[in-house]
């Protein structure tokens, strides 16, 4: 008894948190007690300590649950709380039952089962509720009913609604304090595939053999028939030329293949093949039928089926594991790991919608007032010639999972009929060449919009994904090697985007080592500015971009070429098999091809510092520095986002002189900011790494998640190695070498853990982040030594011997 005695006082702060519980619920309905009482965060601590005599009294609390304001939490008495072995034995029969429980020990009550449901006239009800009590052992040992929209009056007597062995508490509400609850539950569970409905896919059948049939058939044909019908005279026109050359493919392709329509279900997962689903059959048969043996015969068979595919599907990631087939075998590992999110579409597919979402993105033609003309022909400069080897080459190395442009042809058919098909196209390429004119069916672009976010709410909301045929991003892939080649000695050294030897990791270390060799000196600060443009590559005039290109002496039969090229662009907006109308675009360098990236940054070379104290990085359309002129960006037609285009003041001077003058660009103040993400690395204004290493982590211990899935469907340690190399690595050592050697001893711990976590996982050991931190340090140092053009080549000397 006197065990007892003792863990029923053990237990009775935990009664006491019940009953702080029971009466907040029950306070919840009070009339005058809703949204207009707020308490503070001692007050709620204190509701445990402290109950007023008129809290009893008005809600007339049972005794068993009340406690009266003089009482406190008991302490705990002191020596060992075990009970006996017999009397932790679970207890069957009427003495296990939640009464007996609550009998023996009062004081240690269980987590209470609360039922809520909104009656509308409780009054009208009851019988209903009595009868439910008592034909339901769910509501019979239900602890708390609170019941909404009672409908209650004043002139309602407790006795009308009074339940047998319940406490009545009320809680009415008039007609001006009358409000509604909605409160939405799923019924029962519902699987994925009655959720998401299938969705009808119409694919191409490539029978076996169809690359050989192709490439006879492309053999075999005249090419010169194509020039001939498209020349009258001496003159021949490139657009017919080209158009009867891609349709003659088309036709060619389409002779050879089929098309057969697919059903995707949501719920199908990459181990199922057919004897499974043979299995899946045989089960359902057999539970119709009603045969308790068939039906569990058939369900051993569909275990150990289901069992078998995933040990084959196993089996068959790691035969792509060892063929060196990485592209096949990521694919199984994001279908078995659930890793690569689903691809959302737009909400809206009408035409309407597709218009407006097309004049949105030609939008900044309408400020184009300049008309663009070509330069005069000049005999110094011959146009250039392509030869069928370099068409060849191009044509080979073509990527053959490549989506399939306005043109429609596949890009695994150009690489598959590479030889057959140089030579024509090198005649095309040729003629375009000499003739400054880039045909019209090249220029073509379909831009599919893909949401930025889950509920797309504007037209900014959708990112336009620009297809171009795949056979343009071939030409266009020899004509910028000969644009770089001539340009070599002429390139701004602090634009690390889209060139050989280049990484945000170099831009990044230049742009902190400018910061810290300027703060070496007395009394200084450094302010950074990062500034971001409004759709940078949409507003590069064509006519300003040809002058610049002149002035850098580049052949003028390819600036002319150029030219054509970034005007009367036909550009339309498709989703699905629909389309919008085709709008005419003469501004902005297009986004998806191959000289765009190149082309926007010849047309920002001259951005350049005015002061020796200032520095300019430039990666693509995201530049840092201290000294952008107003006057550039409006000669150059660029568009400053004001609320994206942010300052970090770097000041570690004992005593600041004053707050810092905020920079004003086109009459706004640039918002400081104590930290900003520059090309993936998180900078801080006291410059550490504690925010990068935070989210670094954070990011590495969420990918860790599908390193486990990968483990429990039994992959082998060399695919986990490689899936944790690919997806866990690289987050951890992405510009290792800018940040980890400045990084704190619990930062480099917090690094660490990670990688010790999955080697658990994995079970072979891993590469420590200081040992790869190291490595790249190495072989970046080295990298940098043979490039002289490197802007931190200059910062290297050779120690004495």
């Amino acid at each position: 008894m006197a065990a007892r005695t003792h863990r029923e006082a053990q237990c009775l702060s935990s009664f006491c948190s019940f009953a702080v519980f029971y009466l907040l619920i029950s306070g919840l309905f009070v009339q005058n007690s809703s949204a207009f009482t707020s308490y503070t965060r001692q007050e709620l601590l204190d509701i445990g300590l402290y109950i007023p005599d008129s809290f009893i009294s008005n809600y007339r609390l049972v005794p068993e649950i009340a406690r009266t304001p003089e009482a406190v939490h008991p302490t705990r008495l002191g020596g060992s709380a075990r009970r006996r072995r017999r009397d932790r034995k679970q207890r069957q029969g009427k003495h296990g039952g939640l009464r007996a429980k609550l009998k023996l020990t009062p004081h240690r009550l269980s987590l209470p089962s609360i039922f809520l449901a909104s009656v509308r006239s409780l009054v009208n009800k009851m019988d209903e509720i009595r009868l439910r009590i008592n034909h339901s052992k769910r509501l019979w040992n239900c602890n708390v009913m609170i019941f909404t929209e009672t409908w209650l009056i004043s002139d309602t007597l407790d006795n009308a609604i009074a339940l047998a062995g319940h406490h009545t508490f009320r809680a009415d509400r008039t007609a001006d304090d009358s409000d509604h609850l909605s409160l939405f539950l799923t019924p029962k569970y519902s699987p994925l595939i009655n959720r998401v409905k299938p969705s009808v896919k119409t694919i191409k059948v490539w029978p076996v053999g169809v690359d050989f049939t192709l490439q006879d058939r492309f053999l075999h044909t005249d090419r010169s028939m194509f020039a001939t019908q498209a020349t009258c005279g001496s003159h021949t026109n490139i657009d017919s030329y080209t158009s009867s050359v891609l349709d003659y493919i088309n036709t060619t392709i389409d002779s050879v293949t089929t098309q057969k329509q697919i059903t995707i279900y949501s719920n199908q997962k990459p181990w199922m093949n057919k004897e499974v689903r043979l299995l899946l059959k045989a089960r359902n048969t057999a539970f119709r039928s009603g045969d308790a043996q068939a039906y569990s015969t058939s369900r051993a068979n569909l275990k150990r089926g289901i069992k078998k595919a995933k040990h084959c599907y196993k089996l068959k990631l790691e035969e792509h594991f060892s063929n060196s087939d990485p592209r096949r075998m990521w694919q199984g590992i994001q279908a078995v790991s659930d890793y690569k999110p689903s691809h959302s579409t737009p909400t809206a597919t009408n035409v309407l919608f597709l218009n407006v979402l097309n004049d949105f993105y030609a939008r900044f033609k309408r400020d184009n007032k300049e008309t663009a003309t070509k330069i005069a022909s000049s005999t110094d400069h011959s146009p250039i010639t392509l030869t069928s080897s370099d068409v060849y080459t191009a044509l080979s190395r073509i990527n053959a999972r490549k989506a399939a442009g306005p043109d429609s042809i596949p890009g695994h058919v150009l690489r598959a009929c590479a030889e057959q098909l140089a030579g024509v196209f090198t005649d095309i390429f040729n003629t375009s060449l000499a003739k400054a004119a880039v045909p019209a069916c090249f220029k073509s672009t379909s831009i599919v919009p893909v949401p930025k976010h889950s509920s797309p709410t504007c037209l900014n909301d959708y990112h336009p994904v620009a297809l171009t045929p795949i056979i343009m991003k071939c030409f266009e892939r020899l004509v910028l090697t000969d644009l770089k080649d001539s340009l070599q000695s002429s390139l701004d050294q602090h634009q690390f985007a889209y060139r050989g030897n280049r990484s945000t990791e170099d831009a990044v270390s230049i742009a902190l080592h400018s910061v810290l060799t300027h703060l070496d000196n007395t009394n200084t600060y450094a302010r950074m500015l990062f500034v971001d443009f409004n759709s940078a590559f949409n507003t590069v005039l064509p006519s300003k971009l040809i002058i610049k290109l002149r002035d850098l002496d580049i052949n003028t039969s390819l600036c002319n070429w150029i030219m054509d090229f970034l005007t009367n662009r036909p550009q339309h907006v498709r989703s699905g098999h629909i389309c919008s109308t085709t709008v005419t675009l003469n501004t902005g360098v297009p986004q998806g091809c191959v000289l765009s990236p190149f082309l926007y940054f010849l047309f920002t070379h001259d951005c350049r510092p005015v002061y020796g104290s200032n520095t300019i990085i430039k990666f693509a359309d995201d530049t840092t520095g201290g000294d952008q002129a107003p006057g550039h960006l409006t000669n150059n037609n660029l568009l400053l986002n004001t609320t994206k285009t942010k300052e970090l003041i770097v000041d570690f001077r004992k005593e600041r002189r004053g707050s810092h003058e905020p920079i004003h660009i086109s009459g706004m103040a640039v918002e400081p900011v104590s930290s900003f993400k520059f090309l993936g690395t998180h900078i801080s204004e006291d410059l550490s790494w504690t925010t990068k290493t935070s989210s670094l982590v954070k990011k590495a211990h969420q990918r860790l998640f599908f390193l486990r899935t990968l483990k429990k469907n039994q992959l082998s340690s060399a695919v986990l190695v490689n899936f944790y190399r690919c997806t866990v690595e690289s987050i951890l050592t992405n510009c290792v070498t800018v940040w980890y050697g400045s990084c704190s001893v619990a930062e480099r711990k917090a690094l660490q853990r990670v990688v010790k976590t999955a080697q658990r996982i994995i079970g072979t050991p891993l590469p420590a982040i200081e040992d790869i931190q190291k490595k790249h340090c190495m072989r970046r140092a080295r990298s940098i030594l043979k490039d002289y053009s490197h802007p931190a080549h200059k910062l290297f000397c050779l120690l004495p011997s």
